[in-house]
């Protein structure tokens, strides 16, 4: 008997995050589980590592492929000059990657029109009267904020806005300090974005306990719409991408790169904006 046959089929996810905002970001959660909408009837799954920093997922991804422990791997949160696309092609280890990657390896991508959605939220916000826009961000160096920023500059421009971009790491309270920091801008920002929705979350509640009324006197939104954003008070207005669908197309692009399919970019789940009472016109 073949005990191969046996043994599972595993593919493999890192995370340089820590494990404590792994377990509050909503999103991953929900990609992980449409990856595994798809893996599972074909008896895969996903194996998920949380490490300590990008020396040590390099170190995780040729542990893996020296020791065939992976079939494939998804690769987030591309960076300017990503080493990792180029380290998995040399290493023969299939791969497919969640964003959009302008370096030479040969790898087949999901891509989300992140600039796009920032596009539409400045429009939105401008056509509320806005005229005074402050976005709380990612880290500068990933691919996808760099895409947010650049498109919200743009629009900024084409519109007539004032734009405001303080860099933030994603958790609560890098939210509640870009938010802060915004407000003692002099004039302060009528409307802020958040690329994620824990910062989101954290600085409207921060807001609204120190007095600032939401949204008369502020509108927010947030990038990745959650049960979070749908339950702080007031409920926030988010930038709606399905990240359950997202992780089922990255799934169906993990079984045609397994198959053999030729590199090729995918589209992502379109996005959406989902108006709540977190947004509203500018105060008078």
């Amino acid at each position: 008997m073949d005990d191969t046959l046996d043994a599972p089929r595993l593919i493999g996810l890192v995370l340089t995050e820590n494990a404590a905002r792994v377990g509050v970001e909503p999103f991953f959660m929900e990609l992980i589980g449409g990856l595994e909408q798809v893996l599972a009837p074909t008896g895969a799954s996903v194996l998920l590592l949380v490490v300590r920093d990008a020396a040590a997922e390099l170190a995780t991804y040729e542990r893996w492929a020296a020791g065939g422990t992976v079939e494939a791997v998804v690769v987030v949160n591309l960076v300017h000059g990503d080493i990792r696309p180029a380290r998995l092609a040399a290493a023969g280890l299939p791969a497919v990657l969640a964003g959009r990657y302008p370096g030479p390896a040969a790898l087949t991508s999901v891509v989300t029109d992140d600039a796009g959605a920032i596009d539409a939220a400045v429009e939105l916000l401008g056509g509320l009267g806005h005229r005074i826009i402050g976005r709380v961000s990612g880290p500068a160096d990933l691919v996808h904020t760099a895409e947010r920023s650049e498109a919200m500059r743009a629009a900024g421009k084409r519109l007539g806005i004032q734009v405001r971009i303080v860099e933030a790491d994603y958790s609560a309270q890098a939210g509640v300090r870009g938010a802060r920091e915004l407000l003692a801008d002099r004039p302060p920002p009528t409307a802020v974005v958040f690329d994620n929705d824990v910062m989101a979350v954290a600085a409207e509640e921060d807001l609204v306990r120190s007095g600032v009324q939401v949204p008369e006197q502020m509108s927010l939104l947030a990038y990745a719409d959650s049960a979070l954003c749908e339950l702080a008070v007031p409920p926030l207005s988010a930038m709606s991408v399905d990240a359950h669908e997202h992780g089922v197309g990255i799934g169906r692009a993990v079984l045609d790169v397994l198959a053999g399919a030729p590199r090729r970019d995918h589209a992502g789940p379109p996005i959406r904006i989902v108006r709540r009472a977190s947004t509203g016109p500018a105060p008078t």
